[in-house]
């Protein structure tokens, strides 16, 4: 039973009973009300904390989930990167050694994107913004690399295409085939310093020897021009120049038989005639050179037919070896 409260009244000498407005009433209920839902949400937030429900933890799970698959292609991502690096190291190569041209520019293909956060909208997810923003970021930097990779690529091949003709005439095979060689590839008599066979001297020696049977067929290392075909005096015996245009010739010397005239063309592995111990010769071989723009250079970097970069870096440094020369 709801007790009932009175006051003395001075004025009319009695006791009143006290009535309460009803605005104090509801402002009573009210706060009641707001400490309650206060206290309901509170507990019940401490108690998802604690006790999360089935879909929660099933949220959670999916989240966790999503950061691993976030981190593997990361990973993944890496090792695209990789080997967009390796093709990039190759079309670099393609651009020095058969162009003769600068490849892309380090800085171009590093630069990122300036400007304002992009990734920041990424970033504000609390579980894996991070994740997000970082994958996001290096997708953005392969995709700018890859269109840098395809018009670099698209330039080589606009290139290739107007230099057919100089790659077919530039010297790049032996003038023996390797199978009829006398001696491993390896052993032959390169360029530079070597002990000449007759006056056992220390004498600069111009090409490269190529030891055969005698007869062996000599072929032109390149299209091109026969300009000379001859027995020259100077110890070469029976040889052969070719003129294959953008500065390069070839020279083929100690033939033992020529089977092309002056002004002839000729085709790369054509031909020109055979090997012999003509002029100033001690055995059967084919004396090898390659000059470009009037000076006589290593025919070493002209010969990669055949050879994977292990064995050619292995010829190189065996035909850098002094030793005897066959002329």
């Amino acid at each position: 039973m709801k007790k009932e409260k009175y006051v003395y009244n001075t004025h009319t000498l009695r006791y009143e009973k006290v009535v309460e407005p009803w605005s104090k009433i509801f402002l009573r209920i009210f706060g009641f009300v707001c400490a309650a839902l206060l206290t309901g949400f509170i507990f019940t937030l401490i108690s998802h904390r604690i006790f999360p429900s089935p879909k929660e933890k099933s949220l959670l799970n999916e989240i966790q989930q999503q950061k691993a698959l976030l981190s593997n292609a990361g990973d993944e991502l890496e090792r695209m990167r990789e080997e967009l690096a390796v093709l990039k190291a190759r079309d670099a190569y393609a651009y020095r050694m058969v162009f003769g041209m600068d490849p892309i520019d380090e800085a171009v293909w590093e630069v990122g994107t300036g400007g304002h956060d992009k990734y920041g909208k990424l970033r504000e997810y609390t579980y894996s913004g991070d994740e997000m923003a970082a994958l996001q970021q290096k997708i953005d930097k392969m995709k700018r690399q890859m269109v840098l990779q395809s018009k670099s690529l698209d330039t080589i091949m606009n290139m290739a295409a107007a230099k057919e003709k100089m790659l077919a005439s530039m010297p790049s095979i032996k003038p023996v085939r390797e199978d009829k060689l006398n001696r491993d590839v390896q052993l032959l008599s390169g360029f530079g310093y070597r002990i000449h066979p007759i006056f056992k001297v220390p004498r600069m020696h111009t090409g490269i020897d190529f030891s055969a049977p005698h007869g062996t067929p000599i072929q032109a290392t390149g299209a091109g021009t026969v300009i000379e075909a001859e027995n020259k005096g100077n110890g070469y015996g029976l040889c052969v120049t070719i003129d294959h245009g953008y500065g390069y010739q070839t020279l083929y010397a100690h033939m033992s038989k020529i089977d092309v005239k002056v002004g002839q063309k000729v085709l790369r592995g054509q031909t020109i005639g055979r090997v012999g111990d003509t002029g100033t010769s001690t055995a059967p071989h084919c004396h090898y050179e390659v000059i470009f723009k009037g000076n006589k250079v290593n025919p070493i970097h002209y010969v990669m037919d055949g050879l994977s970069p292990q064995e050619y870096q292995a010829l190189v440094k065996a035909a850098e070896t002094a030793n005897q020369s066959f002329d």
